[in-house]
C-alpha cells in the first residue's frame, strides 16, 4: 500500500514548509495474508521536541506507552484471502516482525481479537470494516465513520470483497495492561 507522508514545521521566518514529501518509509505488505498492508506514519513519546526527523525507525512497540501516540493506516483484506496452504506460524511470525507490541496482544486462538491499554481514533478511510467486540457484538462501519476505542477486546473484520482502509491514532492511555 503507498501512503504519501507530507510532514511541515515552520521555518526561520516562523512559515511553514514542507520538509518531507514521500511514502511513508515503514510499510509492511504482508506476504502470508494477501493485500494485508500496515503503515506506521508517525509516532510520539512523552515530552518529545517538535520536529521533523522521522521517529518511525527508532518504534520498536507498536502499542504506545502511557502519554506517546503512533499513527497507523492498515489495509485489510476481505475475509478468507489466506491461502488454506499457508502455515499459521509463518502468519504469527510475520505479525511478530512487523508488529510489534501488538502480535503479543493477539488471542491465540487465531480470532484476531486483541486488547490494548490505549485510547484508539480509528477512521474508516475506504471499504467496510466489520468491529467485532466478542459475544456476537458487531458494528459495520463505512468510509467516514469513525470509532473511539477505549481499550476494549476487539477484532477488525471486512466481510466484503474488496480491501478496507483505517487510520489509527493510538494514544498510550494508561501504564497498566487492557483488560
Amino acid at each position: 500500500m503507498y501512503v504519501r507522508r507530507v510532514v511541515t514545521m515552520n521555518g526561520p521566518d516562523s512559515k511553514g514548509v514542507i520538509v518531507t514529501d514521500a511514502p511513508a518509509p515503514r510499510t509492511h505488505d504482508f506476504t502470508t495474508i494477501p493485500e494485508m498492508s500496515q503503515t506506521l506514519v508517525w509516532a510520539t513519546e512523552p515530552g518529545g521536541a517538535l520536529t521533523s526527523d522521522d521517529p518511525t525507525a527508532a518504534v520498536a512497540n507498536f502499542v504506545p506507552g502511557f502519554g506517546a501516540t503512533r499513527f497507523i493506516v492498515l489495509q485489510v483484506p476481505p475475509d478468507g484471502t489466506i491461502d488454506p496452504s499457508t502455515d499459521p506460524r509463518d502468519i504469527v511470525a510475520e505479525n511478530f516482525a512487523t508488529s510489534p507490541g501488538i502480535a503479543e496482544r493477539f488471542e491465540p486462538d487465531g480470532s484476531g481479537m486483541h486488547a490494548m491499554p490505549t485510547i484508539d481514533y480509528v477512521i474508516v478511510v475506504k471499504g467496510v470494516l466489520d468491529l467485532d467486540l466478542g459475544d456476537g457484538e458487531i458494528v459495520s462501519l463505512v468510509a467516514g465513520d469513525v470509532v473511539v476505542q477505549c481499550g476494549s477486546r476487539h477484532a477488525w473484520r471486512n466481510h466484503t470483497n474488496e480491501p478496507a482502509i483505517a487510520a489509527f491514532v493510538i494514544v498510550g492511555a494508561s501504564n497498566a495492561e487492557a483488560r
